[in-house]
C-alpha cells in the first residue's frame, strides 16, 4: 500500500496535464496515472492552430508531451499505466492499478471520451491523414475542398454547418432515410446550398492509404447492396461519442447520457473531494482549451478542499 495521497488525476489528456501542473505548482505533490495511451483525443490529430499560445500551431502529440513535462517539472508523480478499479464510497478513495493500490484524500477525474470510429482499417491508416472525428479541431485544412460527415445526429449535423463555412462541398451520409438530429438543426442543413444528403448509405472504405491521404469513400447502399465511389479530400466521422466513466458507475452520479455530473459552474462530483474535469463531463464543447481550463478549476477545487480538512 503506497502512502497516503493528497490528490489522485485519473488521465492523461488536457485536463489531466492541466490538473497536475496546478496541483504540483499547489505543493499537493500529485500522483497522475495517464492510462498506457496517454494524450487523449489530441493523439488522433496531427497540428492543432487553435490551442493558444503556438503561432504555428503544434502537433497534438508534442502539445501533449510538452504538457506532461510541464507537470513533471514542478514535482507531479507519473504512471504510465491504467486504472483498473477505484473505490469512491470511503475516505480516504482508493485507486488501483493492478495489484497495487493508491489512497488518497481527493480523486481528480480526466479520463476524456473516445470517439465512436467504423471500425476500418483504412480508417485506423487515415486518423489525421484526412480522417477527422473534429471539425472544429480539423476543418481549417479543407478549405474550398469536398469533405463528407458521417453521421445523423445534431453532432454530424452541426459538423457539417461548420465545414460548409470553409469547404467547397460537404456530403452528409447517413445509413437511414431520416435523421435523428433536431428539426431546426436539419432545416438549417437543407437549406444550405453547399451541404447534400447521401441517404441510406453506410461507409465500407476509405481510399486510399497507400498514399497517406484520403482520395475518395467507397459507400454501400444498404438497401440495395450497390457500391458507390464518391472522390472527396476529407472525411468527418460524427457519430457519437463515449465517456469513459465505466470505473465510476454507482460510485457517482452521472447523467442518462453517462457523462459525469457536476454541480454547475464547478467541477464538483457526488463524492465529496472527488472532481471531473474535461470531456468526461463536458459533451458540448469538447475542445482541448475547454479541457485544460476544467482541469485548473478542479486542481484548484481539489486545493480548497483539502484546506477545509486542515481546519
Amino acid at each position: 500500500m503506497d502512502a497516503l495521497r493528497q490528490v489522485i488525476i485519473i488521465g492523461g489528456g488536457p485536463a489531466g496535464y492541466t490538473a497536475a501542473i496546478y496541483a504540483a505548482r499547489a505543493n499537493l505533490a500529485p500522483l497522475q496515472i495517464t492510462g498506457v495511451q496517454a494524450g487523449g483525443q489530441l493523439t488522433l490529430t496531427t497540428t492543432v492552430e487553435n490551442y493558444p499560445g503556438f503561432t504555428d500551431g503544434v502537433l497534438g502529440p508534442e502539445l501533449m508531451d510538452t504538457m506532461r513535462k510541464q507537470a513533471e517539472r514542478f514535482g507531479a508523480e507519473m504512471i504510465a499505466d491504467d486504472v483498473t478499479e477505484v473505490d469512491l464510497s470511503v475516505r480516504p478513495y482508493t485507486v488501483r492499478v493492478g495489484a497495487d493500490a493508491y489512497k488518497a484524500q481527493t480523486v481528480i477525474i480526466a479520463t476524456g471520451a473516445s470517439s465512436k470510429l467504423l471500425g476500418l482499417p483504412s480508417e485506423t491508416a487515415l486518423m489525421g491523414r484526412g480522417v477527422s472525428t473534429c471539425a472544429t479541431c480539423d476543418g481549417f485544412f479543407f478549405k474550398d475542398q469536398n469533405v463528407m460527415v458521417v453521421g445523423g445526429g445534431d453532432t454530424a449535423i452541426e459538423e457539417a454547418l461548420y465545414l460548409a463555412r470553409l469547404g467547397r462541398q460537404v456530403e452528409v451520409v447517413h445509413r437511414r432515410d431520416t435523421l435523428r438530429a433536431s428539426k431546426i438543426m436539419v432545416e438549417r442543413a437543407q437549406q444550405n446550398p453547399k451541404i447534400r444528403f447521401i441517404w441510406d448509405c453506410v461507409v465500407e472504405d476509405i481510399l486510399d492509404p497507400t498514399l497517406g491521404k484520403v482520395t475518395g469513400v467507397l459507400l454501400k447502399n444498404v438497401k440495395t447492396g450497390a457500391r458507390i465511389e464518391r472522390p472527396v479530400d476529407g472525411l468527418f466521422v460524427a457519430i457519437g461519442h463515449r465517456p469513459n466513466t465505466r470505473l465510476f458507475k454507482g460510485q457517482i452520479d452521472l447523467l442518462p447520457n453517462d457523462y459525469i455530473k457536476v454541480v454547475p459552474g464547478t467541477t464538483q462530483t457526488s463524492a465529496p473531494g472527488v472532481f471531473a474535469a474535461g470531456d468526461v463531463q463536458d459533451f458540448t464543447w469538447r475542445q482541448a482549451i475547454t479541457a485544460a481550463g476544467t482541469g485548473c478549476m478542479a486542481a484548484l477545487e481539489a486545493e480548497r478542499y483539502l484546506e477545509t480538512l486542515r481546519v
